[in-house]
Formats: structure tokens, sequence, C-alpha cells
């Protein structure tokens, strides 16, 4: 079978945000963006809004601690019912197996001893029962990101914080997508991985902590331990080894090295770029167009793997979004023109999402918007959430449809 992303052109497509945090406990609620986007209920809709907006491909996730509500017993029926339309309506999925989340039986989630194997059987199951149907996988959304919060931070289950949570959570999912990948390709041998971090950038001259150097080599650190590229000689070595990864494991790593089809790249002009302040919190800062160059010419000249962008978009003005995606698509086609293999565009999100700190709140979710997509999300008087369409939807319907004029012309 042959895979969906070409280095013959760029692909175009948009995500349903599918963060997924089912864990609550005191001043920590539930965070479940299909239900409070109401996706669950007007997936149908969303789905072919999407198609009538042009995409050819979605990034939409399953949330794992739905289908598997006890350990080895799946319930896939509303994935079944949702696989179908995307095929009846030529919607390719590229599906995101993890998107921070674990299911509630899992306890300790990520640093579960047996973490990885749980959610290698999860993979291998999805990859089953839709073989031909779905056909391109993540193994897991923005690893980093998903270490930052359950690891560093203890924002997110397993509440770990600190360096050292940092670097076990980071390895525990690192491991998880391994051996997904493992699992997904004992199902369905031609299936087409996608890996997917966030690029993360960094600005200025105050560094508390660790160095730049240490900040620049430790953004990629997943993707170098499932590729197997963390040997004694890897800057990283030593870092991993003091905060309790074994030689075993690193070797483990090497042993059994995967590597994606596709490396995605997630950029947001807004925030991915980051300085520190005088008390070494993180301060998010503008990055530009410069800054989407920056990432996708590092990724490249490091793994030499087909590059699609896999998530961008601002949450400005619908002008602000219009000059964003003029902006960035010109750039990667001068990339292109460069020599450099990109292979795929994703507005994310398709629509508006609720700003994670919501879960930290007791408030309305109106009060925790994130207006980022081609569609705004507004609550009319019945509650139900409009999916209303922004100028920058026509720009981006009108940028498939060119892309797709000229690749018939060459």
């Amino acid at each position: 079978m042959t895979h969906f992303f070409s280095t013959d052109r760029i692909a175009f497509g948009v995500g349903i945000e599918d963060t997924f945090i089912p864990q609550e406990q005191v001043g920590h609620r539930k965070l479940d963006e299909y239900e409070l986007t109401q996706h669950y209920h007007y997936w149908r809709e969303d789905l072919n809004l999407a198609r009538e907006a042009g995409a050819e491909f979605i990034r939409w996730g399953i949330p794992w601690f739905q289908v598997e509500p006890a350990p080895g017993e799946f319930d896939f029926s509303w994935i079944d019912e949702v696989a179908a339309h995307m095929q009846d309506i030529g919607l390719h999925c590229v599906v995101d197996l993890l998107h921070y989340g674990t299911p509630l039986w899992l306890d300790n989630t990520f640093v579960n001893a047996k973490y990885p194997e749980y959610f290698a059987r999860y993979a291998g199951a999805v990859a089953e029962r839709y073989r031909g149907v779905f056909t391109s996988f993540t193994p897991a959304n923005e690893p980093l990101v998903n270490a930052q919060w359950c690891g560093r931070d203890g924002r997110w289950p397993p509440y770990l914080t600190g360096e050292d949570g940092y670097v076990k959570v980071v390895t525990a999912v690192a491991e998880g997508m391994s051996r997904a990948q493992e699992a997904i390709h004992a199902a369905a041998p031609e299936a087409e991985i996608v890996f997917v971090d966030a690029g993360f950038r960094y600005a200025g001259d105050h560094f508390p902590g660790h160095s730049r150097e240490h900040l620049e080599e430790w953004r990629f650190v997943a993707t170098d331990l499932v590729l197997g590229r963390v040997s004694e000689e890897h800057s990283l070595f030593g870092h991993l080894r003091e905060h309790g990864i074994s030689a075993e494991k690193l070797a483990w790593f090497r042993d059994n090295a995967k590597t994606p089809d596709i490396m995605g790249v997630n950029y947001y002009p807004g925030f991915s770029t980051t300085t520190f302040d005088e008390a070494g919190a993180e301060v998010p800062g503008e990055g530009g167009v410069e800054g989407l160059v920056d990432l996708v010419r590092v990724n490249h000249e490091r793994y030499g793997i087909p590059i699609a962008i896999t998530e961008t978009s601002r949450n400005e003005s619908p002008e602000a979004k219009i000059q964003w995606l003029q902006e960035s698509l010109a750039a990667l086609e001068e990339l292109r023109s460069d020599g450099v293999p990109i292979t795929g565009y994703t507005w994310f999100p398709f629509f508006s999402l609720i700003d994670w700190l919501y879960r930290y709140d007791t408030d309305s979710a109106d009060n925790h918007w994130n207006h980022l997509g081609l569609l705004e999300l507004r609550r009319t008087a019945g509650g139900v959430l409009e999916r209303v369409p922004n100028a920058a939807l026509r720009l981006f319907t009108h940028a498939v449809m060119a892309s797709a004029s000229a690749a018939q012309t060459t």
C-alpha cells in the first residue's frame, strides 16, 4: 500500500484538539476536549466541515480512556462509526493514539512498570481492527510536552516534578512509542508512522538551570531515544543515567531502534519560542516565520526524514490568521525549492479549544476559549456550540485548491 504523504507535494489537513486527561482530584477537574467542544455529539458535522473546507487529511485522536475502560477490554463502537464516515467522505485520518492522557485504571500512568506494554497492546488492537481504514498513525503526540506537564511540572498524572520526573516520564513515553510502532507494524506492516513533537526554540541570553546547548539537545530527546541514537557518545547519555535511566534501558532503545516515515513538526509563531525571565520562568514569545524555517531546517539536517507541519496556527484576529497562512506556506514552498522534503501542512486546531488551564479553575468553560481555529465555537442560548467560520477558512480552502491544481499540471 502506498503511504499517504508524498514528497511530490504538500498535502493539506486540519486537526481536532484531542487532549484527554480524565483523572480528577481536588482542584483538578477532568479535561476532555471532545466533551468540552461537543465533538462527541457533533463529530459527523465536524468531519464534514473539514472535508468541505478542502482538508485532505485530519489529525484526530482516539480517546484511549474511553475505548479501553478496563484492562484488555475494548469498546470500539463509536470509533467504528467515525472511521466509516471518514472513509465515506474521503478524509484521510492520521490517528493520534495518545494525546497526553491514559485510562483511569492505569495507576501511576506513564511510570507504571507495564505502561509501555499496555500502550502497545492498545496500539496493536487499533491497527488490527482498522487495517486498511486507518493507515497513518502517530504513536504519541508531543512526548516532550507530555513529559513537561506530567513529569516536570506536576500538572497531570502521575504528578511528578523536577528533572528526575521529567527524565523518567519522557523515557517511558518514548518506550511506549517504540513498542507501539512495533505492535502497529505487526498488525499492519504497511502502516505509515508519523512522529509528532513540539517545536521548541530558545531566545535571549538568560538560561537558568541548563545551558542553551542542553535545552536545544533536550528538545530532541524522545525522538533520539526511539531512533536508537542515544549511545554513550550522545550529549544527553550522562544526564539520562544521572536521573535513573539504566544503561540496559538505553541499550534496549538502540537494539530496538525505530524510524518513522514522516517527522511531524508542531510550530506556533506566538509561543513556540521561549525566553526566561530573571526568576527562571519560561516566557513564550513571537518567533515569526523565521522560527518555522529554523525548526524545519534543524529537523531536516538532524534526521533527513520527510517532514510534515503537523500543527500550526495563530489565536489572534482572522486577519492575523490569514497573514500567517500566507507567510508560512510561502516559506515552506521556498524550503521545498531548496530540497527540503515537506509533505504536509496542518492547521491545528480546526476549531476553537478550551485552554488547558480550565482544569485548575471552577468557573465556566466559556471563560477559557482559545480561538486558534478556522472556525470559532460560540455558545447559543440553548447551550449548543455553533461552528462559525472566520475569514481565514476561505483562504485555506483556496490554498488547497491551488495546490491540487498545481499538482495536476506538473
